[in-house]
């Protein structure tokens, strides 16, 4: 519970409306308290004792956060906090799609720019592949639950997997593609820089000009330790985070 943040409604609260005030601590904790961070939100049985309330007031006030894009129900599940911070599992190499949907969210995507062209001598070289090789260039933005969260431009040699441009990429999962190919990713380089966003960045993320993006570099290589899938990702510094063991030498 973030600091001064009231853990139950004040006694003299109007009955009709404790759920704004209980609606009202729970969206200062998803904005900016431990919620942010949480992939759901306790029980309505453990929030109807933290705010001393009936399950009634606790139900409206989760609906008000819902109208208000904060939270989002998963029929028997609970609620989730929608577009909170999307966190990599530590050491594991995952889909996008595995990631939101470990924390039961839906990723979709927006098809940005998708084709065919050659590959740049930089390209060739980090792909292993020939200069001037055609190359599948899949720019999508990503979304959980709706709210953008990623800009992701993969890059994979069309020699290696058919009919990739032939797919739905506003639901499809790249690395499902790759591993129906027999190419799937089970190793990738990954550098993670911190930078600010340019104004389409800004735009597509919902973010002002200039605001924190995190840029991520993989290169990802198939079962036979070939190159497969070179991703250049920018991700909302606010909503996403990556874990890593890092163990000392000697």
């Amino acid at each position: 519970m973030g600091p001064g943040i009231a853990s139950e409604v004040p006694a003299g609260a109007p009955r009709d409306r404790r759920y704004v005030t209980v609606a009202r601590a729970l969206a200062e904790e998803l904005r900016s308290g431990p919620l942010g961070d949480a992939p759901h939100l306790p029980s309505e049985r453990e929030l109807c004792v933290r705010f001393s309330v009936s399950r009634v007031t606790v139900r409206r006030a989760l609906r008000e956060l819902e109208a208000d894009g904060l939270i989002t129900a998963a029929a028997g599940r609970g609620w989730f906090v929608r577009g909170g911070r999307l966190e990599e599992p530590e050491n594991e190499l995952l889909s996008f799609s595995a990631v939101a949907g470990a924390r039961g969210l839906r990723a979709t995507a927006r098809v940005l720019a998708a084709t065919t062209r050659e590959a740049t001598l930089d390209e060739a070289e980090r792909l292993a592949i020939a200069p001037g090789a055609p190359l599948v260039s899949l720019d999508r933005l990503r979304l959980v639950d709706g709210v953008p969260l990623a800009i992701d431009r993969s890059l994979v040699p069309a020699s290696r997997v058919a009919g990739l441009l032939e797919r739905d990429w506003t639901s499809a999962s790249l690395y499902e593609a790759l591993a129906e190919a027999g190419c799937a990713p089970v190793r990738a380089e990954y550098v993670v820089r911190a930078d600010a966003a340019d104004a389409s960045e800004a735009r597509l993320l919902g973010l002002e000009p200039g605001g924190p993006v995190l840029r991520a570099d993989q290169l990802s290589y198939d079962p036979a330790g070939r190159p497969i899938q070179l991703c250049l990702l920018a991700y909302r510094g606010d909503r996403y985070r990556f874990h890593a063991s890092l163990t000392r030498r000697g």
